[in-house]
């Protein structure tokens, strides 16, 4: 299973604006929501989730407000803003650009 570290630099910032992307969830939610669809491929620990949420917030990416979980308790809660949703599609292009030019070099004979 990949660790954060594993992840090349920047990914973990795409994977987080991508989840926010249908509305806020905590942060707990946003590694839970990651490590669900990629099957569980990747795992968020709590040491990189909040470096890079919070990073995100101060980059204006994201806005945070407290709120009620389903359980009741307090957590923070980000969502996109505009420009986190401007910088989503950048680095989901940018994203999409790289790995097809990774699998032109894996394919090349």
């Amino acid at each position: 299973m990949s660790k954060p570290s594993d992840l090349l630099q920047g990914t973990l910032d795409l994977l987080i604006l991508r989840t926010l992307a249908p509305g806020p969830m905590h942060g707990w939610a946003v590694a839970a929501r990651i490590e669900q669809v990629s099957q569980e491929v990747l795992q968020i620990t709590q040491g990189a989730r909040y470096p890079a949420l919070h990073r995100l917030e101060q980059q204006g990416w994201l806005r945070a407000d407290w709120r009620k979980t389903e359980t009741a308790r307090d957590a923070k809660f980000y969502a996109l803003t505009r420009a986190g949703r401007r910088q989503l599609a950048e680095e989901k292009e940018s994203w999409q650009r790289f790995s097809a030019a990774v699998g032109r070099v894996l394919q090349a004979t």
